[in-house]
């Protein structure tokens, strides 16, 4: 309620005799308020509420200068000391202390609207289980309608699944501490051909989810079962582009710029800064985006050397520093391809362990976007693990015809 009711409020209580409209327009407002918070069960609290503000009897209290504004009030806060979560009862005791009705009842009101909030928040985190099951229900119902009519309708998604059953036998999981893996040294082609891991359901379909990050955009075989969900997977892929060039700048930079400038977070933010802000055009002009970023981190690094009192970039040094950063511009780029590999493993480790477990063991390179990384990971988990929950029988029945029951250590797909 805006300044001007509590202002109106305040002069009605105060006329004499004292007018009680404004009063009764607001303690309508609080009853109704304190019955949407009772629960069902709450019969005798509601029967308690409806006498005590019963609107007839105060309106003819009113008109007899009988209202009694304060003992109201007292009774409103009793109420809610009942009924508000435990978060809200500093504020709630707070209220006691004031003497002023006008005050007092702007207090309420306030409070009131918080413990409202609160319970719409309850609400909704109790219905979201049902909700989230009735959605996964719902869009498989509508699939499988789809594939009734269209009996070819996973052939993409059976595409997709057997490729990437053909890329882990070349190149078994390399994420650690998995029952599917033992190493994170990957063996080579031969030797994997000769002496191919066990697969598992769960670890062909984690490689799939990370090859749509590796997608073709000109490639219209993009799996049925994933068409939902193919531009979430193109920002997500273009979020560990960025990721990659950034990570790729900060290790050529701190190279260049020793211990003491990228001990300090502060000075790691802003490179970040400054790198992010100019890698929006990367994409569609990329030398000239990497060619700004490296005459930013460049004269970044030499400043604050320079207010450190160290000894600043030499010319040649200074010059390198912005050779090697202008090179991360090409694919080919060894340490963007490094690091690039490593992202990907993080993401596959995150299928299987999960984001906390996987940022802490991260590869070198890594450790200066960790937090880009673990937003980035659980984007990519909470995607892909609504998707199996949805899709997960139809994967299942495919990868039944692509693992055989002696390489399988899993008999269906589970969530991630």
């Amino acid at each position: 309620m805006h300044n001007a009711f509590w202002d109106h409020l305040k002069e009605q209580l105060s006329a004499t005799p004292p007018d009680f409209s404004c009063a009764l327009e607001l303690l309508k407002e609080i009853k109704e308020i304190l019955l949407s918070l009772l629960l069902p069960r709450q019969n005798r609290l509601r029967i308690e509420i409806e006498e005590t503000l019963d609107m007839d009897l105060l309106k003819e209290k009113a008109e007899h200068g009988a209202l009694k504004v304060p003992t109201l009030s007292k009774y409103v806060l009793n109420m809610m000391a009942l009924l508000c979560a435990p978060v809200r009862d500093e504020a709630v005791q707070k209220l006691e202390n004031i003497t002023d009705p006008v005050w007092l009842l702007r207090g309420i009101f306030q409070v009131l609207g918080l413990m409202k909030m609160d319970m719409v928040n309850y609400t909704i985190q109790s219905l979201q289980p049902h909700l989230q099951e009735h959605s996964i229900q719902y869009e498989r119902a509508k699939f499988q309608e789809l594939l009734n009519k269209q009996p070819s309708l996973l052939n993409h998604t059976t595409k997709w699944l057997t490729q990437a059953a053909a890329d882990l036998t070349m190149s078994p999981p390399t994420c650690p501490d998995t029952s599917d893996s033992s190493s994170v040294a990957s063996p080579s082609p031969n030797e994997a051909a000769k002496n191919p891991e066990p697969l598992s359901p769960t670890m062909v379909l984690s490689q799939g989810f990370l090859n749509l990050l590796l997608w073709d955009p000109e490639n219209e075989e993009f799996p049925e079962t994933l068409l939902m969900d193919r531009t979430r997977l193109q920002e997500l892929e273009s979020q560990l582009h960025q990721l990659t060039i950034m990570a790729s700048v900060l290790l050529v930079s701190s190279s260049f710029s020793g211990s003491v400038l990228f001990g300090s977070p502060q000075f790691v933010d802003k490179l970040k800064r400054i790198t992010k802000s100019l890698l929006e055009d990367f994409q569609s002009r990329p030398e000239e985006a990497i060619l700004s970023v490296s005459e930013q981190v460049s004269q970044e690094i030499h400043q604050s050397l320079k207010n450190m009192g160290l000894a600043a970039l030499s010319s040649d040094n200074a010059t390198s520093l912005m050779g090697q950063l202008q090179n991360i511009a090409k694919k080919e780029n060894c340490v963007r391809s490094v690091i690039d590999q490593r992202i990907h493993l993080f993401l596959k480790c995150c299928l299987v362990l999960g984001v906390q477990r996987s940022l802490l063991d991260l590869p070198g390179g890594l450790t200066l976007i960790e937090a880009e990384l673990a937003e980035l990971g659980q984007k990519f988990i909470n995607l892909t693990h609504h998707n199996q929950e949805v899709f997960g029988p139809y994967y299942t029945e495919i990868l039944k015809t692509l693992i055989s029951p002696s390489q399988a250590l899993e008999t269906k797909v589970e969530s991630v």
